[in-house]
C-alpha cells in the first residue's frame, strides 16, 4: 500500500475530526456533558476510545469546541436572515424551517444545556455570552416591524412577540424525536397562523 502524502494525511485528520464531533454533537445533546463518556463518543463514532483522545483530550475540550462551532453557525443564520429574499412573513417561515431541521437540532440542545446547566465548562458558557439572545433578536426586528407595517403580522411590541416565538421554536426543538417533513412544515405553519393573529 502507498503512504499517504501530507496532504491527504491532513485530509484523513480532518475528516476523523468531524467525524468524532458529529458523533459527540449528537451523543452530548442526548446525554448531557455529565451523561457523557468519551467511551460514548468513541462508539458512536465508529472508533476505538484510544482514537478519540488523539484529537480531543478530553470530553469537555470537545463539548466547548461544539459549542463554538454551534455559535458561529447560529450567528450566520442571523446574519443571512435580512438578506433572504421574499416578504416578511415568507422570510420569517424560511428561517424557522432552517431552524426547526433535523440538522440544527443538536446544536441548538447543546446551546439549551449551556444556558441552563450549571455543570458546563466556565469557557462555554463565556462563548455563548458573547453572541447575546438580545442582539440576536434586534436583527430580526426590523424584518419584523415591515411584516407588521404589511399586515403580515399582528400588531404588539416586536421585541416581545419575537421573544414568544423563540419560546416557541425552543418548545418544538426539545420534543423527544424531534420533527420528521410532515410535522416540520404543520408545525411551521402553525408558529406562522400565531404570528399572523
Amino acid at each position: 500500500m502507498t503512504p499517504l502524502n501530507d496532504h491527504q494525511l491532513d485530509q484523513l485528520r480532518d475528516e476523523r475530526k468531524e467525524q468524532i464531533k458529529k458523533a459527540a454533537l449528537k451523543v452530548f445533546a442526548c446525554r448531557g456533558l455529565i451523561g457523557t463518556k468519551m467511551s460514548m463518543i468513541a462508539q458512536e463514532a465508529g472508533i476505538s476510545q484510544g482514537l478519540s483522545y488523539r484529537y480531543y483530550s478530553s470530553k469537555d475540550e470537545l463539548f466547548i469546541a461544539l459549542v463554538q462551532d454551534a455559535m458561529e453557525e447560529t450567528a450566520k443564520a442571523f446574519a443571512a436572515f435580512g438578506l433572504m429574499k421574499g416578504s416578511p412573513l415568507e422570510k420569517i417561515k424560511e428561517f424557522t424551517i432552517n431552524m426547526l431541521d433535523e440538522s440544527n437540532r443538536h446544536s441548538f440542545m447543546l446551546i439549551q444545556q449551556v444556558q441552563t446547566s450549571d455543570e458546563v465548562p466556565d469557557k462555554a458558557k463565556n462563548i455563548v455570552q458573547q453572541y447575546p439572545t438580545s442582539s440576536l433578536i434586534e436583527q430580526m426586528t426590523p424584518i419584523f416591524k415591515e411584516g407588521q407595517e404589511k399586515g403580515e403580522f399582528s400588531k404588539g411590541d416586536p421585541a416581545e412577540l419575537l421573544m414568544l416565538y423563540f419560546s416557541v421554536i425552543s418548545g418544538l426543538m426539545l420534543l423527544p424525536h424531534g420533527l420528521d417533513g410532515v410535522n416540520l412544515i404543520h408545525h411551521v405553519d402553525n408558529l406562522m397562523k400565531i404570528l399572523k393573529e
